[in-house]
């Protein structure tokens, strides 16, 4: 049975004949009547008698107009339910973050969630390959990534890509380092230096592979980890030079020099796919991100 002929039929029940079911639902008489026929045929049974010059409900159009309007009563409580759903985001979000990012973005992002009831946040930490950022938005709604540069490609793949932050990479050093002693430094400062790496998929590899391209030397890289924490005990250790990212590289005594003449710099990113931004709960925790990274960059 067609909702919209059920609604006809409740018309008539309330209205009393086809001329004020046509007026109120701006039908000619005549299309009314058509609907109405055909109802009786989807259901079988006949609906209306005469009456005088027009036509009534029968017995079994009664009890049909009863169930339409309870139809009617339903509908209009969805759309209600669904408005409110729109309207005051609510439900679990799941996100994923890389290591680094989870420590810029997630304590305050968890205590500004809180502000809004109803919403319920579920991080887990991923630290996949530069190129595997986009699989984790088919397990989770909001994937932080990190890339070298813009992430074109991400977008090219049909994702919703929001550009949170770029954070500078820069070289760390041991604290008694003699290259402490500048402010900045070069590729030409560091070609003698022995190098903590990251495994070679990961985006600060970028950094290395550029000083190569411009010295003409190819780092020494005695240790590759993919643990930023790992990389700075080594290094405050004397184990070598890194490239870390400024913002959280704080977890162990080491000096942080900017690095000019090549990219240092990585963009982070939310990712999400198009059919899950447009859940009012999703678009809001990517505007809560918006906001923990303008905090990070003051």
């Amino acid at each position: 049975m067609d909702v919209r002929r059920l609604e006809l039929l409740r018309e008539l029940a309330e209205r009393g004949s086809i001329t004020a079911v046509a007026r109120a639902t701006h039908r000619t008489p005549s299309a009314v009547s058509q609907q109405l026929k055909v109802l009786e045929r989807e259901i079988g049974l006949p609906l209306t008698e005469r009456q005088g010059r027009g036509i009534v409900l029968n017995d079994a159009g009664k009890t049909l107009a009863r169930t339409a309007t309870d139809i009617a009563v339903a509908i209009e409580r969805a759309e209600a339910v669904w408005e409110a759903f729109v309207q005051a985001p609510a439900g679990e979000v799941t996100i994923a973050t890389f290591p680094t990012a989870g420590q810029m973005f997630v304590p305050g992002l968890l205590a500004a969630a809180a502000a809004h009831p109803g919403l319920s946040l579920l991080v887990t930490d991923r630290d996949p390959p530069l190129n595997d950022f986009p699989r984790l938005t088919n397990d989770f709604d909001v994937v932080l990534a990190h890339s070298p540069g813009r992430p074109h490609g991400w977008r090219d793949a049909g994702l919703a890509v929001e550009e949170l932050l770029v954070e500078p990479l820069d070289v760390a050093l041991p604290p008694d380092h003699p290259l402490t002693a500048r402010e900045v430094l070069t590729p030409a400062d560091l070609v003698d230096e022995t190098w903590i790496g990251v495994p070679v998929t990961f985006p600060f590899q970028h950094v290395l592979t550029e000083i190569e391209r411009v010295t003409g030397r190819p780092p020494k890289v005695a240790q590759r980890f993919s643990d930023t924490r790992i990389t700075e005990a080594v290094v405050a250790r004397g184990g070598g030079v890194a490239i870390l990212p400024r913002f959280t590289a704080h977890s162990a005594p080491i000096a942080l020099r900017p690095l000019i003449g090549v990219p240092s710099e990585r963009h982070i990113s939310a990712l999400t796919r198009r059919d899950r931004l447009e859940r009012p709960s999703v678009r809001l925790v990517i505007e809560l991100l918006r906001g923990e990274a303008a905090a990070v960059e003051r």
